[in-house]
């Protein structure tokens, strides 16, 4: 299959299995557990010293901007999680899409319990993406800054390159200029050096008594660049920068209340409402999932079940349904807001040719020249009908030999990936297991710029498989005893980068999603990605008339 990707399903491997607990369901455990360690960023000490200090930590002070119980939709949790010996949970910085009375909003806060909310090249990383979905969205996107700075001993990854700390005034400048996405800062700590230019270029800046410094140098650097002694509160505190240098506009006297005012900021900033046409709940509870998937990768299951679990009362409206079946595109709505969708049909599927007669069996998650020209076809349609596109992936590649090269599978590909890539409606991604080879690409990979990538704890991005992989390198002698020892290695290295905890560690997905949540996840990402009703092509697109 494309990109080198092979599967071979056995007649057993095809069955359901009955195991007492699922793949899914121990996955799913494991991410819990760690998503509950990286939360607790620095830790209870570094917690209780940011609290003897009269400030809210930076999950506090989300928790108090947001609508108490609305969604929360976090954005890299993991990234980093697995360098720098477990010291940069988070990369120090929390970001997310969640709700300020009712309206989506992007929120970055630097989490000063993890290195004094210093910047690690990956805290560049999630800042970027972050402000990428405001200005692909056209939300409002608010800064809770509270950072000592680049990390000095990597600042070889943080200062330079085209996506370094540079590249976050860019895009505060191009939001400020061109796409009028409204920035709303909060300095609750330390905001130095080009650090400062985060809030300078935002439209508004609340500042906290007693807390906040912002400055192009401390007290320190002034005192060994200039000679002049100087406390903080009178270089750069809340009083100076709004009372003496103009610099920032609202004051407050402590966390909470400048939390408050954030929040009455935003809430009267106008918004053109498009409510969502009546939703009904799913056909299946979303917890039935976890029985729905196999315990085995390899192994298939119903994926229209799966829907079930998501899309309103479980209606699936088949586009094509007896043609290319491997492959399913329907529309759906999922709390009343409707999307075209994609999805991989696993197991093996029965054709048939013309004249209703039994045709050659297809293996599912394989994408073939018939489903890839359909795929395409209904592509086009969602985005002259203007419907957002939700892919669900679960592809293990492009059919390969010789009856796919001859039925031209390369251009049939082509045109998949082409539809796919211009199309100027929101996309949406939901990988379930496999995304390999050119077909994650086709199904919306992370370089085609959907708007929100998920994975499920079971979700596994790579080239190929392990084991396609060692077939790939020893061929026949991959059974050779000498070769065991290269084998093993090889098939447990395949497994560690394979793991979506590994992906979701380098920001190859914007989040992973427990399957019971995915329902109300989507809904949200719909209703996000809805407001903004010009084209969702790259980052940004600029205005033809700024």
């Amino acid at each position: 299959m494309g990109g080198g990707t092979c599967l071979r399903l056995t007649h057993s491997a095809c069955r359901t299995p009955h195991s007492p607990l699922s793949r899914l369901k121990t996955l799913t455990a494991e991410y819990r557990e760690l998503k509950a360690r990286l939360e607790q960023g620095g830790g209870p000490d570094k917690v209780r010293r940011q609290h003897e200090q009269g400030k809210l930590t930076a999950r506090e002070r989300v928790d108090a901007l947001l609508d108490q119980g609305a969604t929360w939709f976090e954005i890299g949790l993991l990234v980093a999680s697995d360098q720098y010996d477990g010291q940069a949970p988070g990369a120090g910085v929390v970001t997310g899409l969640g709700r300020i009375a009712g309206r989506p909003v992007v929120v970055v806060a630097n989490d000063a319990t993890v290195k004094a909310g210093s910047w690690w090249p990956e805290t560049i990383k999630k800042m970027l993406r972050a402000q990428e979905i405001a200005m692909r969205q056209r939300i409002p996107i608010v800064y809770l800054v509270d950072s000592a700075g680049v990390n000095l001993p990597y600042q070889g990854g943080v200062f330079p390159g085209q996506y370094g700390a540079a590249r976050i005034f860019y895009y505060n400048s191009i939001m400020r200029h061109y796409l009028r996405v409204p920035q709303i800062a909060a300095v609750l700590g330390p905001c130095i050096a080009g650090g400062a230019y985060l809030p300078a270029l935002s439209d508004v800046i609340f500042m906290v008594e007693g807390t906040s410094f912002m400055g192009l140098g401390g007290p320190n650097l002034v005192k060994g660049a200039t000679g002049q002694t100087v406390d903080a509160e009178s270089l750069g505190g809340a009083a100076t920068h709004t009372a003496v240098s103009a610099v920032a506009h609202y004051r407050a006297k402590d966390d909470r209340e400048c939390v408050a005012r954030m929040r009455e900021y935003v809430a009267r900033l106008p918004r053109m409402l498009r409510p969502p046409a009546p939703g009904g709940k799913p056909k299946r509870s979303p917890k039935e999932l976890y029985d729905l998937l196999p315990s085995d990768h390899r192994m298939s299951y119903d994926v229209r079940a799966v829907l079930e679990c998501v899309l309103d009362a479980g209606k699936l409206d088949e586009f094509q349904p007896d043609l290319a079946p491997e492959m399913i595109c329907a529309h759906g709505a999922i709390e009343g807001r409707t999307v075209a969708l994609i999805a991989n049909s696993r197991g093996v599927i029965k054709s048939r040719k013309g004249g209703g007669e039994p045709g050659s069996p297809k293996i599912g998650g394989i994408i073939y020249t018939e489903s890839a020209e359909k795929v395409a076809y209904f592509i086009e349609n969602a985005d002259r009908e203007r419907i957002p596109l939700l892919f669900v992936q679960d592809v293990s590649g492009f059919m390969v030999g010789t009856e796919a090269e001859h039925s031209g599978i390369i251009r049939a590909g082509a045109r998949f990936v082409e539809a796919m890539a211009t199309a100027t409606v929101p996309k949406l991604v939901l990988t379930v297991n496999h995304a390999s080879g050119a077909g994650y690409y086709a199904m919306a990979g992370q370089g085609f710029d959907p708007d929100f990538i998920v994975s499920w704890p079971t979700g596994r991005m790579g080239v190929m498989e392990g084991e396609s992989a060692i077939q790939a390198v020893f061929g026949n002698d991959a059974a050779k005893p000498e070769n065991a020892p290269a084998v093993d290695a090889m098939r447990a290295d395949y497994e560690h980068q394979l793991d979506a905890r590994f992906a979701a560690a380098r920001g190859f997905v914007d989040a992973i999603v427990l399957p019971e949540e995915t329902r109300e996840t989507l809904a949200f990402l719909l209703e996000a990605s809805g407001e903004f009703t010009g084209p969702h092509i790259g980052a940004f697109v600029l205005p033809s008339q700024p």
